[in-house]
């Protein structure tokens, strides 16, 4: 049991989906210093229960970004979830995740993110499902499966360690 409640994952072909609960971005005042702590131009700004999720022109624009991780880390988030629609064909959305008020100054690929992400752009792109790319250094791909209030998120999975509690 979490404090989000109980959390599943299960098989799904070679990989691995987990259940989260959907966190709701709704429509918020830009926070002063956002805009220039990012360094681009926000045409959405909303803000979940953890984080501000910040819509901006284009996905060249969110792989090109280098963040203000001094001035992220003094708002009142947990993080700043940055995206747009992707200009890949094999992506519906990308996006980064930055928290450096939570010691992290880019994390590589969140799954809490994407229980933002995924409601947001079933809005925008009027779908469920959506492939996912987070554009950080190391990157990757999610999975990513809207359904009432639940998100589901998928990926690859590999065994790096094997062993029983007793």
């Amino acid at each position: 049991m979490t404090k989000s409640g109980l959390l599943t994952a299960a098989r799904n072909g070679s990989g691995i989906e987990l259940n989260f609960p959907a966190k709701i971005a709704g429509p918020a005042e830009k926070p002063q210093g956002l805009a220039e702590a990012l360094g681009v131009k926000p045409l959405f700004v909303g803000r979940s229960a953890f984080d501000y999720l910040v819509e901006i022109d284009s996905a060249t624009t969110v792989r090109a970004m280098k963040p203000n991780f001094a001035r992220l880390g003094e708002l009142p988030v947990r993080g700043v979830i940055v995206t747009s629609r992707s200009d890949r064909p094999e992506f519906d959305f990308v996006s980064r995740f930055f928290a450096p008020a939570s010691g992290v100054n880019e994390d590589p690929v969140t799954g809490s993110a994407h229980c933002t992400l995924g409601p947001f752009w079933q809005g925008r792109l009027n779908k469920s499902e959506f492939i996912a790319y987070q554009a950080s250094a190391r990157g990757g791909v999610v999975k990513v499966r809207v359904a009432d209030n639940r998100v589901f998120l998928a990926g690859n999975a590999v065994t790096v360690l094997r062993g029983e509690l007793l």
